[in-house]
């Protein structure tokens, strides 16, 4: 059951009957105190104006209509301005907890209305060197994106894109000759110097680095991250096919193109909500663009392999990128089943100062040398804790800091405590819960509150992509247990009560169920 939907649904079928009113927008929160209730509402505010009435008095008329909550809540109220809050009862709470030790590692699951299969693609990282510190805020986004769908219930894919052909290729290929068209340079460059095949061929030479790269480097490095790809999708192979030029023949014969100075543009600007200008498919000297290949790239996920939604996960600096894909997409007939994120940057801090770790390459950092100096749980907790439309500085002095004051050691330190406390519970007697309905403490009633929001966390996320509040949740959820555990006798003259053994296992499975979802271990001992 996901609390707010319950009370949106309740509160909209008031609206229809009542004032015959639908598709009404209003917001179900959490209220900043605990004394405001558990859930708040604010439709009396947005309805007082086009009713003509104080909102306190349009929340009365609601509250006095809402029907079959009385299971869940043992309290409405309205409050100034016009809030209409809620408060959860003892008994409801008690069912929860129940719900989550039957259910386990399956709590958290959604069921929606309508299954959709979804590809989420991410990383994506050019096959020119190895993945770098940038490459992992889109990698553990994307990878924790994929597992909320899955928990929200739809089918969901993960896809790496090799970008192994073109001109970066050939760039690619120059670098390893290390002739005066080189670009790339580092270590990795030298040792594939050293390897090269016989030929003088730059572009022969790239596709070769570019596959030696994949295998050597880059798919290494990911599984060490612990990020399993479904499928790693190569644009060579969409060139060989033949794909891109029957896209080209597509977007022909939908009379989506024209040709001018010899070369052939897409009709993008004519478009509604067009771009500023049209944009150039095949160069006047017959090299297809980027541009094209992508759109027979998406146009193969929407029409080929029948994705309902396909989200990228892009770096910052391919924001200009995102309008112009996203209305060729509307333009070949998928409109608005394309997302596009973008990861903003990332730097490095130590000591108040960016710090650039590697020493061999001296201009970037690498993703497996952070995982090395840091460990993998406290890299991914970190980027994971960041909005990733906003920049970022990776704090290197608290990521080594194995304290509480390590946010993931935080959250993994309330799951360790959990294990101790049941390992000395198994020695002692247990006292049985009692019939009826249990009073709960008030830290008791604010910890089950919190467990019961994971659902309801799932649900969101999976639809505003935002899982950077999955990390945040980890750590409320260990502030809670703080607090129960510091106001409440758990063990007490070598007994334990039932109800509050119950309370915290079924803490310890949330708990474990939140890290699962952000890759992150939940260790028995620290």
């Amino acid at each position: 059951m996901i609390i707010k939907d319950t009370i949106k649904s309740q509160i909209n079928q008031v609206l229809k009957e009542k004032y015959n009113l639908k598709n009404i927008l209003f917001q179900i929160e959490y209220p900043p105190q605990a004394d405001l209730g558990d859930y708040s509402c604010n439709i009396a505010m947005v309805l007082a104006k086009k009713l003509n009435k104080n909102p306190e008095e349009v929340a009365g008329e609601i509250l006095g209509n809402l029907k079959n909550l009385e299971n869940i809540f043992k309290n409405i109220e309205v409050v100034k301005p016009g809030f209409i809050n809620f408060f959860l009862s003892e008994n409801f709470l008690n069912k929860k907890i129940k719900e989550i030790l039957k259910d386990k590692e399956k709590f958290g699951k959604l069921k929606p209305e309508k299954k959709y299969k979804i590809q989420v693609e991410f990383i994506s990282a050019n096959p020119t060197g190895p993945l770098t510190l940038a490459n992992g805020r889109g990698g553990f986004s994307g990878d924790v994106l994929a597992n909320v769908l899955s928990l929200a219930g739809h089918k969901v894919e993960r896809e790496y894109y090799v970008n192994n052909f073109g001109n970066q290729v050939k760039v690619l290929g120059h670098s390893v000759l290390q002739d005066k068209e080189a670009q790339y340079s580092g270590e990795y460059i030298d040792k594939l110097a050293e390897e090269k095949i016989n030929s003088q061929d730059p572009e022969k030479i790239g596709i070769w680095a570019a596959d030696k790269i994949i295998k050597e480097y880059i798919q290494p490095c990911i599984k060490k991250i612990n990020i399993k790809f479904d499928n790693y999708f190569f644009e060579k192979d969409l060139h060989e096919s033949g794909k891109v030029d029957e896209m080209l023949q597509e977007l022909k014969n939908k009379n989506l193109v024209f040709e001018k100075q010899g070369a052939v543009w897409l009709k993008i600007a004519q478009a509604e909500a067009g771009d500023d200008k049209d944009r150039v498919l095949v160069k006047s000297n017959g090299d297809k663009t980027y541009f094209l290949a992508d759109i027979a790239y998406h146009w193969n996920k929407f029409h080929c392999r029948k994705f309902d939604k396909v989200i990228n996960l892009w770096g910052a600096d391919h924001h200009g990128y995102v309008p112009r894909l996203k209305l060729a997409m509307a333009l070949i007939g998928y409109p608005d089943k394309l997302e596009i994120l973008l990861m903003q940057m990332v730097r490095l801090i130590k000591d108040g100062k960016e710090y650039r770790m590697s020493k061999r390459q001296g201009v970037y950092v690498l993703l497996e040398e952070l995982i090395d100096e840091v460990g993998l749980d406290v890299a991914r907790f970190f980027f994971l804790m960041h909005a990733n439309n906003k920049a970022m500085d990776f704090d290197l002095n608290l990521a080594k800091e194995k304290s509480q004051k390590n946010p993931v050691f935080y959250a993994q330190y309330a799951h360790a405590r959990i294990c101790s406390i049941l390992q000395k519970v198994s020695f002692l007697t247990v006292i049985p819960q009692y019939h009826g309905i249990q009073k709960l403490e008030f830290s008791e009633k604010k910890l089950i509150t919190e467990l019961i929001k994971w659902q309801e966390l799932i649900s969101e996320v999976a639809k505003n992509y935002e899982v950077h509040k999955i990390a945040f949740y980890a750590i409320a959820i260990a502030d809670k247990f703080h607090e129960f555990y510091e106001n409440c006798k758990v063990i007490e003259d070598n007994k334990v009560l039932e109800y509050r053994l119950k309370i915290i296992k079924a803490t310890k499975q949330v708990l474990q169920n939140v890290l699962k979802c952000l890759g992150v271990s939940a260790p028995e001992k620290m």
